[in-house]
């Protein structure tokens, strides 16, 4: 990277900016050092149209990025996804047009609807010279050929388009600079074949400068009255909670979220795409609320008096479709930290908005509230107790074969507190976010933005990728592992030793249990000899012991793992979905903690 030098002026020091290039090159290899430049140090995808080119230009940079091949399209837009969620860089997903939007809209539409930021490096697949001719896979838009750019429009941020080769390097810096602004989320380029056509000067137009310029620098301001105001309400409150979404994993604001429950005494909640962003092993931890909610969490916001909304939309699916015994602005106050001004007041009137930075928000919160308790930790056990012995029979329940809630018992005894789970869509992952307990922060990832079932594999190796040092494990249901097995070629060839965990019903469970069998059932495959067969190591189990015994073996293996484990299907996740007509005595809950109107 070209550094910038320091000029003293009369009235302020300021940087001047050097030229991207000093010597002609092609096109893709600058797009290719602007990737260099921004810090991203992985990349994902298969080589492909013209976006080859930008394919071919990696080789030279094997040293700073990790060019990762994958066997279809979707595994790579959920790597790149992930990898965009836990760095704060765009996830960079490369490919011919057409089999982006086709096959990559798996990771496109959870990073568009989760905020990731990502980068969509792919092309028209054009012949200019003939595009009103209907040349073969155009997406120029012409008579009989596709619309690339209005496409991908309905599925991203923003789209730019490079035409000659200085556009192409130009469109690569502002696509970094819109994935990580503000709220982020998916930005497409895309190449005409003339934007590869030569080599681009330092001479071109547009001028091209360091990619410094364009990355997204964090504000460290927010409304010093609006904290204010925020820490008044704040401090009239007798039963106040935090729910916590995933804003505050894409600001990396877990230790601000830590210091902030911890320092004024509040309970702690998350939404489901927010699970895992504070440890739930914590005292002040009270788990998933909402539709699928803990019965402890839901109470707990249901009977709170003020709430504290920290990087979350509040959206009707995680709120049981606004259901007022859990959230009612008539008789609640609404704190809600957001980067985007447009989430706030959203789903429900807030009383007070802090727009910035999560975790500089949270931390001029706590620093303007400091001295106050929100008798978190009494709070918290008081709720909890209801519960503990019915979940304690639960995860010793000796049944063959397991049920989930026993199977997840065992993993949770297992694995390491700093693993990570990522899962799949379906009632595996309604029965992980109620069962699993997270212990550190950054233990969870699921695509709760959009849902796509075939995500657990690929976004582990995304995970493991950045975070070697950490176990990860995919958890999936058996229709889910069908999906992207074939993401474990891919896990052999790059060296990403994860371990895949699949709950094998023979069936895909949330259709079976909300309307019958039919087109619903698996053969009995057996899964682990699959594995086996691509080089995995595979195992099946179906006690509790073998399956302890499995993931041992599995967190010392150098290759990836899959754990074929059979599971009841007795258990149904819609015996997870929250009723509010069973919830505890609040009244008691209050007197017995002190904190009663």
């Amino acid at each position: 990277m070209h550094k910038s030098h320091t000029l003293k002026t009369g009235y302020r020091t300021r940087m001047t900016t050097k030229q991207l290039l000093q010597s002609p090159q092609s096109a893709a290899e600058a797009v290719v050092q602007v990737l260099k430049e921004a810090g991203i140090d992985a990349v994902f995808g298969i080589a492909g149209g013209h976006a080859g080119h930008i394919w071919a230009a990696l080789e030279k940079y094997q040293d700073c990025i990790r060019t990762v091949l994958v066997r279809e399209e979707s595994l790579g837009s959920a790597m790149a996804e992930v990898y965009g969620r836990l760095t704060g860089k765009p996830g960079v997903l490369i490919g011919q047009g057409p089999w982006i939007l086709g096959n990559g809209l798996l990771g496109t539409i959870e990073a568009q609807l989760s905020s990731s930021p990502m980068l969509l490096l792919t092309d028209f697949s054009d012949t200019p010279e003939l595009s009103l001719h209907g040349p073969y896979q155009s997406g120029r838009g012409d008579y009989g050929g596709w619309d690339a750019r209005l496409s991908f429009k309905g599925v991203t941020k923003q789209v730019f388009e490079a035409h000659h080769p200085a556009a192409a390097v130009h469109a690569t810096q502002l696509a970094i600079k819109h994935a990580m602004a503000g709220q982020p989320g998916p930005v497409a380029v895309l190449f005409s074949i003339s934007a590869f056509t030569g080599q681009v000067s330092p001479e071109d137009s547009p001028r091209l400068y360091s990619t410094s310029a364009y990355l997204s620098r964090k504000s460290k301001h927010v409304d010093p009255e609006a904290i204010q105001d925020a820490a008044a309400a704040l401090g009239q409150a007798k039963r106040p909670v935090i729910i916590a979404g995933n804003g505050v994993r894409i600001g990396q604001a877990y230790s601000a979220l830590h210091n902030i429950a911890q320092s004024l005494n509040i309970p702690v909640v998350t939404s489901p795409s927010g699970k895992g962003v504070f440890a739930e092993s914590h005292g002040l931890a009270l788990g998933l609320y909402g539709t699928f909610g803990h019965p402890a969490a839901n109470a707990c916001v249901g009977e709170s008096d003020l709430i504290l909304a920290v990087g979350t939309k509040l959206s009707a699916s995680d709120t049981a479709y606004e259901n007022p015994s859990l959230i009612d602005p008539r008789r609640q106050v609404l704190i809600q930290l957001d980067i985007e001004s447009l989430n706030a007041s959203w789903s429900f009137p807030a009383d007070h908005v802090v727009i910035g930075e999560a975790a500089i928000a949270l931390e001029a919160l706590r620093e303007a509230a400091v001295g106050f308790d929100g008798h978190g930790i009494e709070r918290v056990k008081a709720y909890r107790k209801p519960y503990l012995h019915q979940e304690s029979a639960q995860f010793e329940d000796p049944t063959i074969p397991m049920s989930p809630p026993r199977l997840i018992a065992e993993m949770q005894h297992v694995l390491p507190s700093n693993a990570i789970v990522c899962c799949d869509a379906g009632e595996n992952r309604i029965f992980m976010m109620r069962y699993y307990t997270t212990r550190e922060a950054g233990g969870f990832l699921q695509a709760a933005g959009a849902g796509p079932m075939g995500y657990a594999i690929p976004a582990a190796m995304g995970a493991k990728l950045v975070h070697p040092e950490r176990p990860v494990v995919a958890v999936c249901g058996d229709g889910g592992f069908s999906m992207s097995m074939n993401g474990l070629m891919t896990a052999i060839e790059a060296n990403i030793p994860i371990i895949t965990v699949i709950f094998n019903n023979q069936m895909l469970g949330w259709s079976t249990h909300i309307r019958g069998p039919f087109a619903a059932q698996f053969h009995d495959f057996d899964h682990a000899a699959i594995a086996q067969a691509m080089g995995c190591h595979g195992v099946k189990v179906n006690t509790p012991q073998e399956l302890a015994a499995a993931l041992r073996e599995a967190l010392i293996a150098e290759v990836p793992t899959v754990i074929d484990a059979r599971i009841s299907s007795e258990l149904s996740y819609k015996s997870l979905i929250a009723s509010f007509t069973d919830a505890p005595d609040l009244e008691g809950v209050k007197k017995e903690v002190g904190v009663a109107d």
